[in-house]
């Protein structure tokens, strides 16, 4: 269990900070970078859960949990080492992925088939899920170009993939079942 009885260290003034196995790296890395938007997409999901409730906010909640799984799981580079680790490293798992996929058949069982891409619109909890869609592609771009230079758990990458996923049949969901999606009308302004 994670102690913090100190909140700032002053270790970072610097410009650098601690990964999960205590090596020192610039704040700028892509490791840092990737793991710190896994961050910024569970704080997108803090905000949709604000207009949340019942299964979905049960759902947004868990989803919050496994950012911080993946946030985890990112900041401790080095998985081949995992064995002769004092403390073994929390990783995502293939579980955790399969719980969004079918998560994601559940609700795209009653969604009518698209005919149009969706604009981010329609009900304040569906353009807030467009925003954590948005946010959790950036993060898996950058948890894959991590993994093109460093090891990186790929469930974790398959994880922020369907995460996008998730997010957008659950904004529709929130749209009245699809019925309130803001359709895309190509041309429509020329």
């Amino acid at each position: 269990m994670v102690v913090l009885s100190k909140i700032y260290t002053r270790t970072g003034d610097k410009g650098e900070t601690a990964l999960g196995n205590g090596e020192r790296v610039a704040k700028f890395s892509l490791r840092v970078t990737a793991y710190g938007t896994t961050d910024e997409a569970n704080a997108t999901v803090g905000m949709a859960r604000l207009h949340a409730e019942g299964d979905m906010d049960a759902q947004l909640g868990r989803i919050q949990n496994d950012l911080f799984d993946i946030g985890a799981d990112l900041c401790r580079p080095d998985m081949e080492k995992d064995a002769e680790a004092e403390y073994p490293p929390l990783r995502v798992t293939d579980d955790q992925v399969m719980r969004l996929e079918a998560e994601i058949d559940a609700m795209n069982e009653v969604l009518e088939p698209l005919r149009s891409f969706v604009l981010p619109g329609g009900s304040a909890l569906s353009v807030h899920l467009h925003m954590c869609r948005t946010v959790s592609r950036r993060a898996e771009r950058l948890a894959v170009e991590l993994a093109g230079v460093e090891s990186v758990n790929p469930a974790a990458v398959k994880y922020l993939n369907r995460l996008s996923d998730w997010f957008f049949v659950a904004a529709r969901i929130s749209n009245d079942e699809g019925r309130a999606d803001v359709l895309w009308v190509p041309g429509a302004n020329r």
